[in-house]
């Protein structure tokens, strides 16, 4: 899967945002945006329904204050400044995650 493709999905079905929103945030059509959730769609389901890990990449990502979870939190709680984490699902450089679906 790529970052787009990530991205869109996190958007639209994660965060609740209508395709034409979704699309402006990303820099990118309406329609082109829903080419991307499709085909992330499609990529989601074969690795679900056939037991396939998931490997989402595509270069270094810069996250700005987003937190996934507590887990994955990208900031500092006390002093609010990003940080790097390392450990379950990344690999440092935040160039691939890789996750077995169960």
């Amino acid at each position: 899967m790529t970052l787009d493709e990530f991205e869109a999905i996190r958007l639209a079905d994660l965060d609740g945002l209508y395709q034409e929103s979704a699309a402006k945030q990303m820099g990118v059509s309406r329609p082109t945006f829903s080419r991307i959730t499709a085909a992330a769609h499609r990529k989601l389901a074969d690795a679900i329904v056939h037991g396939k890990a998931l490997r989402i990449e595509g270069g270094p990502v810069h996250v700005a204050g987003h937190r996934c979870c507590r887990l994955h939190d990208t900031r500092d709680e006390t002093a609010g400044q990003p940080q790097t984490r390392t450990g379950a699902g990344h690999t440092g450089a935040g160039t691939t995650t890789e996750r077995t679906a169960t």
